[in-house]
């Protein structure tokens, strides 16, 4: 989608644009291309023009967008034009029009992603995604499974049910918030193998501080021990650009109703295709789709309508740019870090480091706990984040920020944290 039609979509779509917008909206529409994306991300007359396209309540300030993001208007009115389709004729609409386009939505995933569409399967979230490979790879008695403390409770409980059911072992190791250096978290990884390691699993992206993970050198690594290595990417895919081959894995799985703001419900299974037939499905499938992707997308029944508009999230993100998705966020996140980075009791927990860091932020303050500091922030001042805790490492809030996220949102939280820091939660 040319940039044109992206703001042409967005000021359409907002009754209330007065004439000065349709100026900036004009001018955004010929937007040089070779603007980098580190001069866009400061200029807020782009961004003012990609507000216009959300439906966001402004009583409340959304630092919160990692756990659930929300939808464009064009993805919400996608989302209720396919519901109206489905109950106009559901068997015959859903049979042969909605399903069919499954391979187009399939085919602009794998597009992003870098790999064959015959390797993306379509899912509901990350969890379901990455379970398909935890309880479908064949593992003996005894084998072990390396991850970490930080990675998210559900992975962690489904390897513990693999523990009871199947007597396979699950290690984990713990790295520091922020780590010393990229290194140090590789050489983590690499001492805590043994001989009988055969799985690694690592997140992309961790859900607890934003911290990215060398992800490339630890695939590359356990490849050559013969290790697999499962990724969690549920927080990575469409917050900043990168592709399989940056990644080097085997199994990957996202949810696409976070960074790529489809519709919630949504996601998606990267498996390297000779991988395939020796993963079990989740629900069963016949003999003859041993070696088919779509074997991991047979669930049953559920809302068909919900899939088709990731196309529409795809054109949005397309149109504002990845990189320059990026280059915002880590400006956003910047931003509150440096106003807060020196106050008393805080500590940053996220590194400032690109290859390390994008949208996500946390924090930590002194004698208070991660909870407490969110609910105080919400009650006082409006101010919507999530806390985040590893028993005996910290307990801190996370700060996630979107494009539609103000600067002046941004300093109304380092206004509280600052009141925070230096006369506590009053």
């Amino acid at each position: 989608m040319h940039r044109r039609h992206f703001v042409a979509s967005a000021a359409a779509g907002v009754v209330s644009l007065n004439g000065q917008a349709l100026h900036l909206a004009d001018r955004l529409a010929t937007w040089t291309p070779s603007a980098t994306p580190d001069k866009v991300a400061d200029d807020e007359d782009f961004w003012f023009t990609v507000r216009q396209a959300f439906t966001v309540d402004r009583n409340n300030i959304n630092l919160n967008n990692g756990s659930v993001a929300p939808s464009p208007k064009s993805v919400q009115q996608a989302q209720l034009d396919y519901l109206a389709m489905t109950n106009m004729s559901p068997s015959y609409y859903v049979d042969e029009t909605l399903y069919p386009a499954f391979d187009v939505v399939r085919g602009r995933l794998a597009a992003r992603f870098g790999c064959d569409a015959e390797e993306l399967a379509l899912t509901r979230n990350t969890t379901e995604a990455l379970e398909i490979v935890q309880f479908g790879m064949p593992l003996e008695r005894g084998d072990e499974i390396l991850t970490t403390t930080q990675d998210y409770p559900s992975m962690t409980s489904a390897w513990r049910q693999r523990e009871r059911r199947d007597g396979v072992v699950l290690r984990m190791i713990s790295f520091p918030s922020p780590p010393p250096s990229v290194d140090d978290l590789v050489a983590r990884v690499e001492r805590a193998i043994t001989p009988k390691t055969k799985v690694i699993h690592v997140s992309h992206v961790y859900f607890t501080t934003g911290q990215i993970f060398p992800v490339q050198r630890i695939c590359r690594m356990a490849r050559a021990r013969g290790i697999e290595v499962i990724v969690d990417g549920g927080h990575s895919y469409a917050q900043f650009p990168f592709t399989r081959d940056d990644l080097d894995c085997d199994y990957f799985g996202t949810s696409l109703h976070k960074w790529l703001s489809a519709p919630v419900g949504t996601g998606f299974l990267y498996v390297r295709k000779e991988k395939i037939p020796k993963i079990w499905s989740l629900f069963a499938s016949p003999p003859e789709m041993a070696a088919n992707i779509r074997k991991f997308e047979g669930i049953g029944t559920f809302p068909v309508h919900i899939r088709n508009p990731i196309t529409e999230a795809v054109d949005f993100w397309e149109s504002i740019g990845p990189e320059r998705k990026a280059a915002r966020l880590r400006l956003l996140r910047r931003r509150w870090v440096n106003a807060v980075r020196e106050l008393p009791k805080v500590k940053i927990l996220t590194p400032d480091d690109d290859a390390q860091s994008c949208a996500l932020g946390a924090l930590s303050l002194d004698g208070v706990t991660g909870p407490q500091l969110t609910d105080w922030l919400m009650k006082r001042h409006r101010v919507h984040v999530r806390p985040r805790e590893v028993s005996g490492e910290f307990s801190a809030i996370r700060v996630t920020p979107n494009v539609y996220t103000t600067l002046q949102e941004i300093d109304v939280f380092a206004r509280a944290m600052t009141h925070a820091a230096t006369r506590g939660l009053t």
